[in-house]
């Protein structure tokens, strides 16, 4: 289900900086819900050259918040994972 970023697929300009173009990269997602924080490690991105602003695709984003939710629900308060397809 995992979408995978391939070089090959056009860059995009960063709509942050404006400057900068995007390439895959890796990158670490921290989410913050309620008295929960989650860090995910690894997670697969779009990554500006010039600035470091991040995005990540449709497929990727819901497993990020998946997680995210499973642990706001086991009421951890602080949860570091890494990202797994």
């Amino acid at each position: 289900m995992e979408q995978r970023l391939h070089e090959s697929e056009a860059t995009m300009k960063c709509v942050i900086c404006r400057q900068g173009e995007t390439a895959p990269g890796l990158v670490t997602v921290t989410l913050e819900r309620g008295q929960t924080v989650v860090i995910m490690r690894d997670v697969p991105a779009e990554v500006c050259r010039n600035c470091g602003e991040y995005y990540l695709d449709e497929a990727v984003a819901a497993k990020v918040y998946r997680d995210a939710d499973a642990a706001v629900a086991r009421r951890a308060e602080v949860e570091i994972l890494r990202y797994a397809a």
